[in-house]
This record gives structure tokens, sequence and C-alpha cells, in this order.
């Protein structure tokens, strides 16, 4: 009898710890809590509802959808073809109409070279010399099917020569002689009769 709980107690004791065995039952719940960081950290979807777990998805394709959309926002970024139309038309809006004055260089009247010189200075920060002669040797020589916004355009007019900007769609903003600060077409019988070259300052 001794001899047979010897032996029950030799295999209980094997059981327990020759095989690394825990007392606790498979269906104990072992208290979490009271583990400290680093040990545990609960999940962010821990304890989360169906409805919760949509709107994480909902702010994620947010978040894509603004990262993805970041270089074509227009509050984000304005690529410098854009930059350079938009100052250049908000520059034309407030010089729109201003008399021609051979010399001018304000609202009180205005010449070609003038208008010019001061536009590009206050939409592209490009500094060009004050007469026509001047800026016709500023930049790159381009073909008149290569023109882009910004670009110079120029035309013999007689003893005197004329410059304007190019603005696209086969426009371009000048200072004329007869109707002061306007935009005008590059087709104008006029204009496509004395067209003479562009030059471009921007790169």
């Amino acid at each position: 009898m001794k001899s047979t709980r010897q032996l029950s107690f030799i295999l209980l004791f094997n059981i327990l710890f020759l095989t690394g065995c825990s007392v606790k039952t498979s269906q104990e719940t072992v208290d979490m809590s009271k583990y400290s960081e680093p040990y545990y950290k609960p999940s962010i979807h821990h304890n989360a509802s169906l409805n919760n777990t949509q709107n994480i998805k909902k702010l994620n394709k947010s978040k894509v959808d603004e990262e993805e959309n970041i270089f074509t926002n227009k509050n984000s970024y304005v690529s410098k073809k854009e930059n350079i139309s938009n100052n250049l038309l908000s520059f034309y809006k407030d010089w729109e109409g201003t008399k021609y004055r051979l010399g001018g260089t304000s609202k009180k009247g205005i010449d070609c070279s003038s208008f010019v010189q001061q536009a590009m200075k206050n939409s592209s920060n490009v500094t060009l010399p004050r007469s026509t002669k001047e800026q016709i040797n500023i930049g790159k020589t381009i073909s008149k099917n290569e023109l882009q916004m910004g670009d110079l355009v120029f035309f013999k007019t007689g003893r005197t020569n004329h410059v304007g900007i190019y603005i696209e769609d086969g426009k371009f903003m000048h200072a004329s002689t007869k109707i002061g600060v306007t935009i005008s077409e590059l087709d104008n019988t006029y204009f496509k009769k004395n067209y003479w070259k562009a030059q471009r300052i921007i790169k």
C-alpha cells in the first residue's frame, strides 16, 4: 500500500514538473491588464465594433486619396505654367486699357517694352532690359509653332519694333499704340504680316 502511494507520488511529480505543463486549466482566462508595457499593449482594434471598423476603413481611404491627390490639388500644388499664367493675367487685368505713351512707364501711359518688362518682373521675377532693341537678344530664339505662355513675340512695325507676351491660343498681351494695353491675335492681318520672331526667356 505504501509502495503504491510512493509510486503515485512519483508519477504525479513527473507529470507536473518534468513535462513543463501548467497547473492552470485550458479554460482559465489570464488577466493581461496586470502586465505593463512592453509585454502587453491593447490593439487599436480591441473591442472595435463593425461600425468602428468601417469608420477606420473610410479614414484610411480618405488619407490615401489625399496623398494621391496632393500634386493635383490646386491648393497644394500649382505648376510653373499655371503660376505664370495666373500672374500674367492678373497683371494684365490690373493694367488693361492703360493708354500707350512712348517712353511711359506708369498707368498714366506706358509703351510696349516697359509693359513687357514690368509684366515679366511681376509674374515671373524675370528682369529684362528696358528697350525692345535689347529685349530682342534675351533668351532663346524659337519658331512660331513652338510658342508657349510667357514667350516674347516681336514685330517689325517700321522705324521701331514692337513686343508683346504670348498667352496661348494664338493670343498675346501688349501695349498697342492705338488701343493701349490689350490682348490681340497673332492671326490678325496686321500682326501676321509684321511678325518677326519669338524669344523664350523662361526655362
